[in-house]
């Protein structure tokens, strides 16, 4: 270990775990997996712990966690790990209210800690390009498009589909988390319709209606559709058209090229660099505003009963 090194542990090792968090850091020069806590998954040559207070114990050495487990339980374990020192990567969503997020937040100040509410899309190629041209221009209309297949990203995840793991919400955020970064001006939410199949506690779809200045904003996500997956943003500007699409790796404005990315390129080399920024600096970055959308949906949504989900 280099005086360089952040020795860090992924606690809830699932398939973004494995997928998205593992390589990042790996992929990172400062970053070193030196540990990792799961009820049940390992993975070879990373010591292997079931609880947090157990890997502690253990790897004194270790200054920082992500993570990663369903937003339902991630509370206790965010709390437990900021008392005990430790700076914490929150995966979206940071949690299953807005309120205990918040009192995280209020928890790393009061400890002197780092705090990371992630939005990995934020993170996506042509994110910043398209921040940058709808800065001082007029947004006349908008429409989102966010359609997957819950059977492919999220198999065997029946957490998805309790209260408070956001079921189509979970990658719906990711849209919301993209207007709220790109727009230049703030975005409030006026009313929804919201999908659950009969036999669940969460969403399968759901149709939104935001505002932002005097332009609306129409918003379609949905977890049934198979075959290619749609990740869109149209916004429609004083100065022609904005469209993300590929969930913001390729960007066009008034009909030209601002980014053309690859959809399934990772978003998260992005999140590590800036919490490896974010601990130099030893700030915290929580932004609640994406999950507070949502909220606002289940608040205002009116709810449509449809077809049970089988996986």
């Amino acid at each position: 270990m280099t005086a360089t090194d952040i020795p860090i542990a992924i606690v809830g090792l699932g398939k973004i775990g494995r997928d998205q968090h593992v390589p990042s850091i790996a992929a990172h020069p400062r970053f070193r997996l030196a540990a990792t806590v799961s009820r049940h998954a390992t993975m070879e040559e990373v010591p292997a712990y079931t609880d947090l207070s157990a890997m502690q114990a253990a790897h004194p050495e270790i200054t920082a966690v992500a993570l990663c487990t369903p937003p339902q339980v991630r509370y206790d374990l965010a709390r437990e790990a900021l008392e005990a020192g430790l700076d914490v990567l929150l995966e979206k969503p940071p949690g299953a209210t807005v309120a205990e997020v918040e009192a995280l937040a209020r928890l790393a100040r009061e400890r002197g800690r780092v705090l990371f509410a992630t939005w990995h899309s934020r993170f996506a190629q042509g994110v910043p390009a398209a921040r940058d041209w709808l800065a001082g221009r007029e947004i006349l209309s908008g429409r989102i498009t966010w359609r997957e297949d819950v059977r492919r990203w999220h198999p065997g995840q029946t957490w998805i589909w309790q209260p408070g793991g956001l079921g189509v919400f979970d990658p719906g955020i990711n849209a919301l988390s993209i207007l709220t970064e790109i727009l230049p001006l703030p975005v409030r939410l006026t009313g929804a319709e919201l999908e659950f199949p009969e036999n669940q506690q969460a969403p399968i779809a759901a149709r939104l209606s935001l505002r932002a200045g005097a332009a609306a904003i129409e918003a379609d996500f949905d977890f049934r559709q198979t075959g290619p997956q749609t990740w869109d943003i149209l916004l429609e500007t004083d100065e022609g058209r904005l469209h993300l699409s590929g969930g913001g790796a390729t960007v066009t404005a008034a009909g030209r090229d601002l980014a053309k990315g690859d959809a399934l390129d990772s978003e998260y080399d992005g999140v590590y660099a800036r919490f490896a920024d974010l601990l130099a600096r030893r700030e915290s970055e929580v932004d609640v505003t994406p999950l507070m959308h949502v909220a606002d949906a289940f608040m205002l949504g009116r709810r449509l009963t449809t077809d049970p989900f089988v996986e």
